[in-house]
């Protein structure tokens, strides 16, 4: 039988969570699955303890390779996925019982390329105030519409509760850039036109741990997620044009502004609410109030500030002035 969906899980060094994982996806109540595990070259007897489970159930299919990195393993496993839709998973994740049959139901609406969920980052006692900001950022996600007002602020979809047409995901495919390829590729979904959405339940268990990718490489560092964002915003919403409206020149603004300079775009105008800079120049761009957004026309603006609230206020402050989020104006953290 052929298989609804094919779950993608790439594993390196594993052994100490896997098991936990897979147990997790043979708990679930959509039985119509297969789980494709990439083995990565690990070193630890996570290839032996893979091996074991798919022995066990002919649903798991174990491929080995010799270690090559995170997209390699990635892209080794989707030419192997048979199901024509494709769930992402991580070795040291937890999957809801409910998780595939809840996605694959939203995924009969019409227009979804893609959706993901809701999470609960585990374990509570040693999270961090940022991981549960971000947590509750991502959680506050629950359409396709919100994933593309937020993608600028940080990839909007976790990775590991995407799950996502195989036929997309075969055009697309992962690729190294040298940023986090999970954002790459929802920002390059997005940039295709397909709409992304979220299931507003707590499908995944993502863990947390010193070990994890984003803490651990490069690839995941905040100038990277900058670049990230930098060349996004001047391949989509700022291409065709090469000065575009600042909102915000704290330290997020003004890494984001460095990095936008070296695509050739640069503001024509900062916008600050602060009194004291007004009238200033900041590199050869007039340091305006809002109000003065009024007769600047036909220039897209991009708000590059920290903090939910404040970014709330000013897309508040920005519609009243007759802008449209993503067409007009995006915020980009």
């Amino acid at each position: 039988m052929t298989p609804a969906v094919s779950i993608l899980l790439p594993v390196f060094n594993a052994r100490a969570t896997l098991a936990a994982c897979l147990r997790s996806v043979e708990r679930q109540l959509e039985e119509r699955w297969e789980c494709v595990i990439v083995d990565d070259g690990s070193s630890d007897g996570t290839l032996a303890l893979a091996r074991a489970f798919a022995a066990r159930d002919s649903r798991f299919r174990v491929v080995a390779t010799a270690h090559s990195g995170l997209v390699t393993a990635l892209n080794t496993g989707l030419d192997r996925c048979r199901a024509p839709l494709v769930a992402r998973m991580d070795a040291d994740d937890v999957m809801h019982r409910a998780r595939l049959g809840v996605q694959i139901a939203a995924l009969s609406a019409p227009g979804l390329a893609a959706v993901g969920s809701h999470v609960r980052l585990f374990p509570r006692r040693t999270l961090r105030d940022g991981w549960r900001a971000y947590e509750q950022w991502l959680n506050g996600i629950d359409s396709a519409q919100q994933v593309r007002d937020e993608a600028y602020i940080e990839c909007p979809v976790v990775h590991p509760t995407l799950m996502i047409r195989r036929d997309v995901l075969a055009a697309l495919r992962y690729r190294d850039c040298g940023w986090p390829e999970d954002y790459d590729l929802v920002l390059r979904l997005l940039g295709a036109g397909h709409e992304v959405g979220v299931v507003p339940r707590r499908l995944l268990a993502w863990r947390d741990s010193a070990a994890r990718l984003s803490r651990t490489s490069s690839t995941y560092a905040l100038d990277r997620l900058t670049a990230c964002k930098a060349a996004f915003l001047a391949d989509q919403f700022l291409a065709g044009v090469d000065t575009y409206v600042l909102w915000g020149h704290g330290g997020t603004g003004r890494a984001l502004r460095r990095a936008l300079v070296a695509h050739g775009k640069r503001p024509s105008h900062v916008v600050e609410v602060h009194p004291g800079r007004l009238g200033q120049t900041i590199h050869g761009a007039p340091v305006v109030a809002p109000e003065a957004l009024r007769t600047i026309t036909g220039r897209p603006v991009v708000v590059s500030v920290a903090g939910a609230g404040p970014r709330r206020q000013i897309r508040e402050a920005l519609t009243t002035m007759g802008f449209h989020e993503t067409r007009d104006f995006v915020c980009a953290a």
